[in-house]
């Protein structure tokens, strides 16, 4: 019998001291152990990728957590089973940001990710943010300069009925038509979300709760319905 742990969709903030409060909920009554995953920064190189590993150290530490890196740089990294095995028994799981695009082609399909979700389906909790965040949908919106030239990637299609937009606030400034452009694009039936910096939905896959700092907003072409920290969100999966 599968007992879905809750998901946390983040518009940026991961592993700072203004989001510990939320991953330590995630991580409460379930155990110790935080894996995380920072495969989106791989194309931003070593440096990158080492500061989010710090961050994160840091992060469970003050958590009191274990912290369990996952170095996946590849598809043959996320077919490796002793990355599988890393994942066994985790609280938390966490797909940090950077490139979405490569981070849904690198995990799609793959050991690790059948590994995440086994683990989600039996209790753990599941949290993405930013570029963790859009690939957990079926596709992902190319709202990003260094997406445009690929147009919509496939995501992971472990959230359908959504699409997410994160860093929702200061997107909208540098994009002032940004909503207008990915609705058009969306079916009708789906939810658009925009989730601002610091701020997260968590829950799902159908009921959220909004916490964090800012607000989610659920996008329409009617007009855009903020919610604020505290607020329940409504996302119908049909």
């Amino acid at each position: 019998m599968t007992s879905f742990g809750p998901i946390a969709l983040v518009g940026s903030g991961e592993y700072l001291p203004q989001m510990r409060r939320i991953e330590a909920a995630l991580l409460e009554g379930r155990p110790a152990k935080y894996v995380q995953i920072a495969t989106a920064a791989v194309p931003d190189g070593p440096k990158v990728l080492q500061y989010w590993h710090d961050l994160g150290r840091k992060q469970a530490e003050a958590l009191g957590a274990e912290q369990v890196v996952l170095n996946i740089s590849n598809r043959e990294d996320a077919d490796d089973l002793e990355n599988v095995a890393k994942i066994h028994g985790a609280g938390l799981i966490y797909l940090s940001g950077g490139n979405p695009a490569f981070l849904a082609d690198t995990l799609r399909g793959t050991l690790v990710w059948e590994a995440i979700t086994h683990e989600w389906e039996n209790g753990a909790a599941l949290a993405g943010c930013s570029a963790g965040a859009m690939v957990m949908s079926t596709s992902v919106p190319p709202i990003s300069s260094r997406m445009a030239s690929r147009g919509e990637v496939q995501g992971l299609n472990l959230l359908p009925h959504l699409r997410v937009i994160p860093h929702f606030d200061r997107f909208k400034n540098y994009v002032p038509d940004l909503e207008t452009k990915v609705l058009e694009n969306i079916d009708p039936s789906i939810s658009l979300i925009g989730i601002d910096e610091d701020t997260a939905l968590v829950g799902g896959p159908e009921h959220w709760t909004v916490q964090g700092l800012k607000s989610v907003w659920l996008l329409e072409a009617s007009g855009s319905v903020e919610f604020k920290p505290g607020q329940s969100v409504q996302t119908p999966t049909t």
